[in-house]
């Protein structure tokens, strides 16, 4: 391979200084014509290509930011390994036996925000998925290429983001500031879910069955609160409380088994949502004649779904954004206060509870 023309190549060819050819690259309006149109030919004639690495050792930064999202590597029915191909073609029938698929819509709104919120500040984004043993060592390598780092709350231990704070500036993602010092970007959990519930409640229906999430996800515990609150101040209302994972497999898993069925299936997310659909699909039992169901967060599944799903829509896309706000922000000026951002949600109602 020939060597990689450099900066000083450019400035050369051009009879410009390196400064001007800079100048040229970064703000092309502020540099005359004339001048510009030189640099930009020779930049074209030589094949040069800014080294962000170079940019990042003058200016101290990587202009990277990181976004840590672990079990966003999970692949469902793969087991990790990779087939070459060379031209060929397979004809498989799909016969909808096997499992729901397991992706996680949530993180894909999530990050398509923090991918646009970073091209349109100057920032590249990494993503790191880990989980187990590997988390620690992941974090510490992804916090040592990137100028700030993302990270959904519960999934990386408080004394390691404390740590890697001390380097980079950080935001947690789904969870409102407790004693920490870290930025935090969350949506209105609680008050979301109490209105869809009070709006189930005010259909009539008195039996409720709740299909929580994790125990420990900050959403999942603020979304609780909201549906105890509407349940609590109703008359007459019997609650069944079922602990599930945020997944459609495990929500399906859960319908399938409901013996006494309730008036109403509320659920902590709309991935669960949908999976309580397949299983009443499979029952023969009709949504929302037989039962009521909703969901969480508003991914567009929802909107495909049979029958289409009543739900909280969170705005997915700007949490994703509002995270790398925070993080420029704070590169621009360390010395903000830690600020923790809650933002509005919507009942968006359909068929499945009309």
């Amino acid at each position: 391979m020939a060597k990689a023309p450099t900066v000083y190549d450019v400035a050369e060819r051009a009879r410009v200084s390196i400064a001007s050819v800079s100048r040229v690259l970064r703000n092309p309006d502020s540099v005359k014509e004339q001048t510009r149109e030189r640099v930009l030919e020779a930049v074209r004639h030589l094949g040069y290509v800014p080294s962000a690495n170079a940019r990042g050792l003058a200016a101290r930064r990587t202009n990277v930011i990181g976004l840590f999202f672990p079990g966003h590597d999970d692949v469902a029915g793969s087991d990790g390994r990779l087939v070459a191909a060379s031209g060929g073609v397979t004809v498989v029938r799909d016969d909808a036996t096997g499992d729901p698929e397991t992706h996680n819509y949530y993180f894909d709104e999530v990050l398509r925000g923090a991918e646009i919120e970073a091209w349109r500040r100057g920032f590249a984004l990494m993503v790191a998925a880990g989980r187990g043993a590997s988390r620690e060592a992941i974090v510490n390598d992804i916090a040592g290429r990137v100028d700030g780092l993302a990270v959904l709350a519960r999934t990386v231990p408080d004394e390691l983001l404390a740590h890697v704070a001390r380097r980079i500036p950080v935001v947690v993602l789904a969870a409102t500031r407790g004693t920490d010092e870290f930025d935090h970007v969350s949506v209105n959990n609680a008050p979301g879910m109490r209105a869809i519930t009070e709006h189930v409640l005010g259909t009539g229906a008195r039996r409720l069955m709740y299909i929580a999430g994790p125990e420990d996800s900050p959403d999942d515990r603020e979304r609780l609160e909201g549906f105890r609150a509407a349940v609590d101040g109703a008359e007459g209302v019997s609650v069944e409380l079922v602990r599930g994972d945020f997944s459609r497999v495990r929500g399906r898993e859960i319908a399938l088994r409901i013996e006494a069925m309730p008036e109403a299936i509320v659920c902590a997310n709309d991935q669960t949502a949908l999976g309580v659909l397949d299983a009443m699909g499979r029952r023969s039992i009709s949504v929302p004649d037989d039962v009521m169901v909703t969901g969480f967060d508003g991914i567009a599944a929802g909107r495909h779904s049979t029958p289409r799903l009543t739900t909280v829509h969170q705005p997915m896309v700007e949490l994703g954004r509002a995270a790398i706000q925070a993080l420029t922000a704070r590169l621009d000026d360390p010395s903000l206060e830690a600020q923790s951002l809650v933002l509005p949600v919507q009942v968006v109602l359909r068929d499945s509870c009309p």
